[in-house]
């Protein structure tokens, strides 16, 4: 248990910190960040994969499977092309809305596709966080794109993987294989249109590093996942867009004014409700187990 919330915090906090690393090459159009960081991510998880051994079960991947991680790559890449530009282009904040909203959909995405029957609370909490982005979007006047993109596409891409017969790190990798051969030629094509020229060694290295970094927290969450309840992992995993939050605003120094302070006010009350509810199913559930 101890260990499983060292690695689920491990894997939320990275993806917390993630800002502070992308912003270092910011100055790299994103769609060149994702073919990087689809490439080495690919190379990290096939020396794990060689190192351990566990290559087998690549032979035995179905037609179906392939299509079905096919769309889940699809939906990958658009989230991390968001979230890279986001970043890139001063959006934290909005980028940190979208995860926290992100639980919320994942309980509206289980009622329309997979028939599930959400509790009232549950529903109370989705409406509270509906009308802070209705509140936001009349403020702003337009939808909060980046924030909806991301919980969307995270969402979509979850239910995607909570019906795969994968683990993590097979699926990144079938994922990664996917995608691999569209951000080889695009990477291709751009160095030789000399949009590539001014990049740095020092730059590389950070590109270079995307890898790493996206692949560890992946295996992070995947080891922390299986260890803890769903309960303790649904509460860790607000470290992650609370950090990129204090980012934004303290760090970066994004405009949060009285407006979007209340949209958030509305989604962080959607967020204690939906937690609190949860914890008390859990405890619930535990003290009708029978001894």
């Amino acid at each position: 248990m101890n260990s499983g919330v060292f690695y689920a915090l491990g894997a939320y906090l990275s993806w917390g910190l993630f800002p502070l690393y992308f912003r270092q090459i910011a100055t790299i159009p994103a769609l060149q960040i994702v073919a990087h960081r689809t490439l080495w991510s690919l190379v990290f998880v096939a020396i794990v994969l060689l190192a351990t051994g566990h290559l087998k079960w690549l032979r035995g991947v179905s037609a179906a499977t392939w299509r079905r991680f096919a769309l889940s790559a699809a939906l990958i890449a658009v989230n991390w092309l968001t979230y890279v530009w986001a970043v890139g282009h001063g959006h934290v904040i909005d980028a940190s809305l979208g995860y926290f909203i992100n639980p919320l959909v994942n309980v509206a995405l289980g009622f329309a596709v997979l028939q599930e029957r959400p509790r009232p609370v549950q529903w109370l909490a989705v409406g509270l966080a509906t009308l802070g982005v209705v509140w936001l979007t009349l403020a702003a006047g337009r939808l909060p794109w980046v924030a909806l993109v991301l919980a969307i596409s995270f969402g979509l891409y979850g239910l995607m993987r909570k019906t795969a017969a994968l683990g993590a790190i097979e699926g990144l990798t079938l994922e990664t294989l996917i995608l691999a051969p569209l951000a080889a030629a695009g990477l291709i094509w751009w160095s030789q249109d000399g949009s590539m020229a001014g990049q740095t060694a020092v730059d590389w290295a950070w590109l270079i590093g995307t890898g790493p970094v996206t692949a560890g927290a992946l295996l992070l969450f995947a080891a922390g996942a299986r260890r803890i309840p769903l309960a303790t992992l649904g509460i860790v995993q607000y470290a992650s867009p609370s950090l990129q939050f204090l980012l934004g605003v303290f760090l970066f120094k994004e405009s949060m004014d009285a407006s979007r302070l209340v949209a958030f006010g509305f989604i962080w009350g959607a967020l204690a409700v939906y937690s609190a509810e949860g914890l008390w199913q859990t405890r619930r559930a535990l003290a009708l187990r029978p001894l």
